[in-house]
């Protein structure tokens, strides 16, 4: 049995002082009192859930679509020591065959790898007007029958299909996948009208909001407008300083509330690495400080994880208690896990960070 004394981060209070015991990997117990009995230096401990990524193409110079069971484990390891104890490994706009190969191995990963989800598949099935560092190459129209073959070799264990709601057959094919994945309205030119239809159809996600969307025209309403528009739609934030203004950060927290917006990372391989040149979905990236971008200068993912992404929310003016719920509380609920992470609740898993009053992480304490 271990204990943590700290200020323990609630759904419902934000932090209150108060001990966590664990036993054997699973949450005991969690006891709160007043401040006077938490010891001064207990103070300055703040005790959060593990953090949940959702939508991470890789780190440490290993990717998702390397279809490797090797490189899931250390993309693994490095997303752990960061504070990350769940996450989606996340694919790429790629042939048919590359795509059997990645959900493949992405049943073993969830099998064999403690922290993996399952696979958010990003593309084939998206627009190419907004590919952004998509390979154009391997768009296709959406494809109840691939989808189905991805899903059946994946073992069920594909968690998100990106989609663009405007594409020949889309509204379909969300209406017959919705009761199975989560169906995302992700790079898409799609106008207001469009994306309501999707939606209305069980589309209950946006990827990446902003990103990979039109533009904000405020007599003709597109997705991003849309997916304000109806509650029930869970928005993803990139929150690396770079794909989104810290403005656009507060207002979109501000419109949507903390309940619906999930902060991801977006990481692509170069994250945790030196500047220099990878690759992401089979195109050249080059890494330059905090930016990845193809030779086009587009931008191509992220190279901060999912903690930076947290504490650069809070930079930008969000709360300390709504950015860690956008961490850890919305993706545990959006993907169906919140029986079991994203909070500290006693009879969960103990994925724990604890971090001090400067916001660095002193432990994260999970399953190894």
């Amino acid at each position: 049995m271990r204990t943590i004394q700290g200020m323990i981060f609630t759904i419902k209070d934000g932090f209150v002082p108060g001990i966590v015991s664990i036993d054997n990997g699973i949450i005991k117990d969690v006891e709160f009192f007043s401040d006077e009995k938490l010891a001064s230096d207990q103070r300055k401990k703040y005790v959060i859930p593990g953090l949940i990524d959702m939508h991470m193409h890789g780190c440490m110079s290993f990717d998702t679509c390397d279809a490797s069971y090797e490189s899931l484990k250390h993309m693994a390891e490095y997303e752990r020591e960061c504070g990350i104890t769940s996450f989606c490994p996340t694919s790429m706009t790629l042939p048919k065959e590359k795509l059997i190969d990645i959900c493949h191995c992405i049943r073993n990963g969830v099998e064999k790898i403690p922290g993996i989800v399952g696979l958010y598949l990003e593309g084939p099935f998206i627009c190419e007007k907004k590919a952004g560092a998509q390979d154009g190459r391997y768009i296709i129209k959406p494809d109840k029958e691939l989808f189905d073959l991805l899903y059946k070799e994946s073992e069920e264990n594909i968690k998100v299909v990106a989609v663009a709601p405007e594409t020949e057959g889309a509204i379909d094919f969300i209406a017959s996948n919705k009761d199975r994945v989560i169906c995302s309205i992700a790079h898409t030119m799609s106008d207001y009208r469009q994306t309501i239809e999707a939606i209305d159809a069980g589309a209950r996600h946006a990827t990446h909001l902003y990103n990979g969307m039109r533009r904000t025209d405020h007599r003709d309403p597109g997705c991003v407008e849309a997916v304000m528009d109806r509650n029930e739609v869970f928005a993803e934030l990139i929150c690396d300083m770079k794909h989104i203004h810290p403005a656009v950060i507060r207002n979109a927290f501000k419109t949507l509330g903390d309940d619906r917006i999930i902060l991801i990372s977006d990481s692509m391989e170069a994250a945790g690495m030196p500047d220099g040149e990878y690759e992401l979905g089979g195109q050249k990236v080059f890494k330059k400080g905090k930016s990845a971008i193809l030779s086009d200068g587009t931008l191509a993912g992220s190279v901060c994880n999912l903690f930076d992404c947290m504490i650069n929310a809070i930079k930008a003016g969000i709360s300390f208690e709504s950015a860690i719920k956008a961490a850890t509380v919305n993706p545990a609920i959006a993907l169906g896990i919140f029986d079991r992470v994203g909070s500290i609740e006693a009879g969960k898993k103990a994925d724990i960070v604890i971090m001090d009053d400067r916001l660095d992480i002193i432990e994260v304490i999970t399953q190894s």
